[in-house]
Parts: C-alpha cells; sequence; structure tokens
C-alpha cells in the first residue's frame, strides 16, 4: 500500500477521534498523528490496523484474548483522564505492542521518562523492537510482573494501567506522587470503569472521572479472582462479582426453555447501557437477585443469543438484554426477573442522564477500617475497600 493510501486510512481514524472530541488536547492531537499505527502491528493489514477497534495480540487456546492493542478512542480518553506534560515521569502497566507507550513519550518529550512494564517476555521483545523501529528507543521496556510496580524511576508523575484490575497493588500507590494520578480500569461487580484516582490528604485516593471501558484482565500476582463462568457447554459467559452464586447447571436449564419476548418501555442505545442504566443495576442490585454482565465470542451463540449485554437472574428466573437490541429483552423461567428489571428500568428513567458523569470511586486502605457509607456500594478487595457512589 502506498503513502498516500496510509495516510488516507490514518486521515479517516483521526477524524472519528476529532468527531468525538477526543484530540482537543493538541499535544494528545500531535501524538496521534505523527505515530503510525502499523509500525507497531505489522503483522496486521493496513485497514485492520487504521480502524477504530482493539486488536488481540495473544489469545489462550479457549479463545480469551491476553493481550491487546488498546482501541484508539479508548486511549485517547484514558489519556485524556491521564492529565500529561511535558517532562513528566510515567509508568506504564501493559506494554502489549509498545504502541501506547510511543504516545506516551512522545507526549512527555526529551524532558521526559515512559517506562513500561510487560509480564509476558515475548510480548516485550517484540514492542522493544517495535519501539525502536518507529524511533523510541528511549522508552524503557521492563520484562516482569507489574504487582510490584518499577521501584528504580520511580517516584512517578502518572501511572496508567492498561489492564482491568480487581484491586490497586499498594505498591503503584507507593510509587505515585502526591500531586500525581493513576488511570487504571478496575471491575465493579462484572462493569469495568477507567477510572483516573488522585491522592488525598487523607490517605485515600478519589476518582471523580470514570469512564465505561473493557480490558483484559491484570495478570500474575495482582490479579483478582476469577468472576467469570461458562454456562454449559456453551459460548455464553457470566462475569460478576458474586458470580459463584450462579448455579450455571439451573441457568442452563432455564435457558434451554422456551423464550419470552419483551420490551422495556424505551429504545435503548448502547451508550445508555454503558453510561447509566447498567451502572445503576450494579449499584442497585436487588436482595436475592444477582446483576450480571454476559459476554458471547464475535462470530458465536449461544442459545439464541449473540454478543454482549446484562442479565438479572434468580432461581427459576432470568432475563437477558442485548447491547444492540435496543430494549428488547428476553426472559426464561416466568416473569419475576423482567418484572424486576422493569422496575429498576423505571426508577433508572426517572434520574435522568449519564449515570457515569455522577460516579465517584474512593479508594480506601484496609488499615484505615471499614468505612460506614450512607450512599452507594462497598467492596471489600485485596488491600482496598473500594467505595463507589452517585453523586
Amino acid at each position: 500500500m502506498s503513502e498516500p493510501e496510509f495516510r488516507q486510512l490514518q486521515s479517516k481514524l483521526l477524524r472519528e477521534l476529532r468527531s468525538s472530541q477526543l484530540l482537543a488536547d493538541p499535544d494528545i492531537e500531535a501524538a496521534f498523528s505523527d505515530i503510525p499505527r502499523h509500525l507497531f502491528l505489522p503483522q496486521f493489514d493496513l485497514t485492520t490496523v487504521y480502524q477504530d477497534k482493539a486488536i488481540a495480540l495473544k489469545v489462550s487456546p479457549s479463545g480469551e484474548t491476553l493481550s491487546s492493542s488498546s482501541q484508539p478512542t479508548m486511549m485517547a480518553i484514558m489519556l485524556q483522564q491521564l492529565r500529561l506534560a511535558p517532562d513528566m515521569n510515567v509508568l506504564e502497566i501493559g506494554t502489549a505492542s509498545g504502541y501506547n507507550a510511543a504516545i506516551l513519550s512522545q507526549i512527555v518529550g526529551a524532558g521526559g521518562y515512559t517506562t513500561t512494564l510487560e509480564i509476558d517476555r515475548e510480548l516485550a521483545e517484540e514492542a522493544r523492537s517495535n519501539l525502536l523501529r518507529a524511533g523510541f528507543g528511549k522508552v524503557l521496556v521492563v520484562d516482569c510482573d507489574a504487582a510490584g510496580g518499577y521501584e528504580p524511576r520511580a517516584q512517578y508523575d502518572r501511572i496508567l494501567a492498561t489492564a482491568g484490575v480487581w484491586d490497586v497493588p499498594r505498591k503503584w500507590l507507593q510509587q505515585l506522587r502526591a500531586d500525581g494520578r493513576l488511570v487504571v480500569p478496575i471491575w465493579l461487580d462484572g462493569v469495568q470503569v477507567s477510572a483516573a484516582f488522585i491522592p488525598q490528604p487523607d490517605g485515600t485516593y478519589l476518582s471523580v472521572d470514570n469512564r465505561p471501558c473493557a480490558f483484559v484482565y491484570l495478570q500474575g500476582l495482582a490479579a483478582g479472582p476469577d468472576v467469570r463462568k461458562r454456562v454449559g457447554g456453551a459460548y455464553l459467559e457470566v462475569i460478576a462479582d458474586d458470580v459463584d452464586k450462579i448455579d450455571t447447571a439451573a441457568l442452563h436449564l432455564l435457558l434451554s426453555e422456551e423464550v419470552e419476548i419483551q420490551r422495556l418501555g424505551k429504545h435503548l442505545r448502547p451508550e445508555d447501557f454503558w453510561y447509566g442504566l447498567q451502572l445503576y443495576l450494579m449499584m442497585h442490585e436487588p436482595p436475592r437477585y444477582i446483576f450480571a454482565v454476559y459476554a458471547i465470542p464475535e462470530g458465536e451463540m449461544a442459545y439464541g443469543m449473540s454478543g454482549n449485554g446484562i442479565l438479572l437472574f434468580r432461581p427459576n428466573s432470568a432475563v437477558f438484554a442485548a447491547y444492540d437490541d435496543g430494549g428488547v429483552v428476553r426472559c426464561y423461567g416466568g416473569a419475576a426477573a423482567f418484572l424486576k428489571l422493569q422496575a429498576l428500568f423505571e426508577d433508572w428513567l426517572s434520574l435522568e442522564g449519564a449515570l457515569v458523569d455522577r460516579l465517584s470511586l474512593q479508594l480506601i486502605p484496609l488499615d484505615m477500617g471499614e468505612p460506614v457509607i450512607q450512599t452507594g456500594k462497598l467492596f471489600r478487595r485485596k488491600d482496598h475497600y473500594l467505595h463507589v457512589w452517585l453523586d
């Protein structure tokens, strides 16, 4: 493919990012414009490389994505959250292809430092080669378990993780400056948000800038519990903090029965789920029910369903709502789960607006004691309590 054809594909991607107001920062726009993504993904054709999609780099024998080159839109969102500036010292968790590290390095400039950690040695070697080829040999790629951060270059002005975490490792926070910022995808009962945590005077960490996201899970010593379960022998996977409470055999029997199609009272776009409804359901999970996210691999079917969405389950009743079905839901085992979802849906509608804009997260070290909360939901994690609430 000729240079003009490559530039045409890159320009189209940049126009998509601009139309979403993601390149308002001139330093971010310059980095995306100046650094060709295909230099970091030489094994893929250019049409694939310059789509606004994540690209899987490593996949397990079961089909689970273990590492990917992040979606450019998500990269730009997290760069906005990170608020990088020239001469900063930045640590990245999850090198993958090295493309994101190059973007970081260009923004911090010649006076800054970029360190990136990758647990997969083969990927780390490939990233080093990619970075050298693209002219970013100054970036330090360390193949190691990221749970301990990287002490030799601390303290960091910014830390960015590109893998979903169950809890933020203490070492990362210890290596962050008191006026620093840590951007990390964190699980909230099956839902992930990219949170921008800022240290607080009382020793906690607060994020009021949270964006829906979906990242591969952090591997190694800081990996969280497995919150996923496969239903029967099908491609259907359910994801929730309390996934162990889901009787997948009972769910399989429900899904093997006749389905009843219902509709919620309003047409829903995928972003209505991501920015609002699923956050509300996560925060208001009713007693004796389990809220979960479900996923079916692209191109596959399970129980007559495809794609991704949410579900509400209790023994003998379940309701599934796909992100792409506009508010159409599939009901199994009677109407109980649907009626509960409908009531919660009506409550959510009354709030009006994107709930993610009102979402706050606070990390509270366990040694500070369990907080008494007046609103929201409290999760106990390995090193912290995670308090989640709506302003």
